[in-house]
């Protein structure tokens, strides 16, 4: 295993290069890169150009004004790319929303860094692509070893949850909800992954991007379980924002309400990086599903049951 510098411009990205076994390489880091706490250390090599301390439909208009504009919504500072000297850049093009863009790194890469280093983009759809993308950093890491091992530890570890799930008599439905205001379902991976923890998924198809929805929707199917889980928001944020869900007229109407069923999870560490942790977030899954049967520990830091 040589000696690499490695930048990773990705929060998940950053997850399977500590978990490949690699982070004491990274040398730069995205300002969204936060687990394992110890990569806070290194320096970061992007900016936001959206405020994430908005509201919901402000950092929704932000986003689609600068994408509409096709501007990348984060920053790359190419001079300390350039002086950190990297061999390896790790990006992602699945969606410009969540890391920094191709385009930038690419005209950064081509403008100032002088190391010439080798760009990998991840691109996730699905989490067979997950499991790509982390044989894609082994590779081009010189380790396709050590790749393989970890994809095969963590499909073992849903498979183990999966086998558990498909016996229990009961397959709650369930709503996805990727942003509060305007609304969006969750797709992508998190289908998937409520498959494998035993429930089903009311609205999103696996390896399509998600999308926004209307209220009505959600009320005509009426899930068993409602879980939010807002792109790049953690708890707290997101407790903030869910009066713009619960002040709906409808919304005492839903089954998951009456029930107390309705959980906003952490979606930031967890349902919205495509990185190892997308097993953890089957478990969360599997414990608002089936909570008779499932308890790994995630309550009150992975979710918390909704109350107001």
């Amino acid at each position: 295993m040589g000696e690499h510098r490695i930048v990773s411009l990705i929060a998940s990205a950053t997850e399977i290069v500590a978990a490949l076994g690699f982070e004491k390489q990274l040398v730069g880091r995205s300002h969204e890169c936060d687990f394992p706490p110890s990569v806070t250390g290194i320096p970061v090599c992007s900016a936001s150009k959206i405020d994430a301390k908005a509201s919901s439909p402000r950092i929704d208009a932000q986003v689609k004004a600068l994408v509409d504009q096709a501007l990348s919504v984060y920053r790359v500072d190419a001079e300390l790319l350039d002086r950190l000297a990297p061999d390896l850049i790790i990006t992602q093009s699945q969606c410009e929303v969540c890391a920094v863009s191709l385009a930038d790194v690419r005209q950064a890469v081509g403008e100032l860094v002088s190391s010439r280093p080798d760009v990998v983009s991840l691109e996730p759809m699905n989490l067979d692509d997950v499991w790509m993308d982390i044989r894609r950093v082994a590779g081009a890491l010189k380790d396709a070893g050590i790749g393989e091992e970890l994809v095969a530890g963590l499909k073992a570890r849903l498979g183990d949850l999966g086998r558990r799930a498909k016996r229990l008599a009961e397959q709650p439905s369930i709503a996805c909800i990727e942003w509060i205001d305007p609304l969006m379902f969750a797709a992508n991976w998190v289908p998937a992954l409520v498959e494998i923890a035993g429930g089903r998924i009311m609205m999103g198809e696996a390896g399509r991007h998600s999308g926004y929805f209307e209220f009505d929707e959600l009320a005509s199917r009426d899930p068993d379980v409602v879980a939010v889980m807002p792109c790049g928001f953690d708890i707290a944020q997101s407790i903030k924002e869910m009066p713009a869900l619960t002040g709906l007229p409808e919304w005492t109407r839903l089954s998951a309400v009456r029930n107390d069923r309705v959980f906003v999870t952490d979606g930031n560490q967890y349902f919205n990086r495509p990185g190892p942790r997308l097993v953890e977030s089957a478990e969360i899954l599997a414990e608002l599903l089936h909570p008779e049967t499932f308890d790994f520990g995630y309550e009150g830091t992975g979710w918390v049951r909704w109350s107001g």
